[in-house]
């Protein structure tokens, strides 16, 4: 099955294929890859049911509709369903119980490490949006553009990633 079934694939091997998919995206979409407008697509979209004036926000309309917008929601649909395939073929699921995250944060509820994925990953939604794109968005897409603000921010996202690194895991 073309190595699906393996349990991790080459970082080369899917940092080409992702890369590659910018020629798609660019040609029948107009745009690159990134993912963290979808949540502006999505909460705007929500927003609209409880206050219809929001269109009226020049950012939450921008974000209302068309295929330019709903890409970004499927494309985050492939990588969690994505995901999810690899880790049945690979016969590696993860439910539960992180070694990993024992390790590195030591034994929490499940209650509590679910509420700290999730403040953490509104930070980093947040962060995202305030930088104009996330992690993929800028290290993927604009660094294949060689837009300077991308190399910016991913340079700042490194540095932040490996000081962070550092400060939680030392105490492993």
């Amino acid at each position: 099955m073309l190595g699906l079934t393996k349990r991790a694939w080459s970082p080369y091997t899917a940092g080409i294929i992702v890369g590659l998919l910018q020629i798609p995206a660019f040609l029948l979409i107009g745009t690159a890859l990134g993912t963290s407008s979808s949540y502006v697509t999505i909460s705007a979209n929500l927003a609209q049911f409880v206050d219809p004036s929001i269109v009226e926000i020049k950012y939450a309309a921008n974000h209302l509709g068309g295929a330019k917008n709903w890409w970004q929601v499927a494309l985050i649909a492939g990588i969690v369903l994505g995901a999810f395939l690899s880790s049945r073929l690979s016969g590696t699921p993860r439910w539960g119980h992180s070694p990993f995250w024992a390790r590195a944060m030591g034994a929490h509820t499940p209650a509590r490490r679910y509420a700290m994925a999730t403040l953490g990953g509104f930070i980093m939604v947040f962060g995202a949006r305030i930088a104009d794109g996330c992690t993929s968005g800028h290290g993927v897409s604009g660094i294949a553009q060689l837009a300077i603000g991308s190399f910016i921010a991913v340079t700042a996202m490194f540095a932040a990633g490996i000081i962070t690194a550092n400060l939680i895991y030392k105490r492993v």
